[in-house]
């Protein structure tokens, strides 16, 4: 997700560069939404990951 995020945000950039604001605009603001979900989603992934692993170490 995070490289639909930087491919968005590279196509707004050239976007706007040539002139289609109105394009641009719109990439920037789903590529922010979809950096966003990935940041979410790799914080609950990580905060999961690490419970799992405290409690196959205490069995261990």
């Amino acid at each position: 997700m995070y490289g639909w995020a930087f491919t968005l945000a590279i196509i707004a950039l050239v976007a706007a560069v040539l002139g289609f604001g109105g394009i641009a605009g719109t990439l920037v603001d789903i590529a922010i939404i979809i950096f966003v979900i990935a940041l979410i989603g790799s914080a609950i992934l990580f905060f999961v990951g690490w419970k799992a692993a405290k409690g196959v170490s205490k069995r261990l």
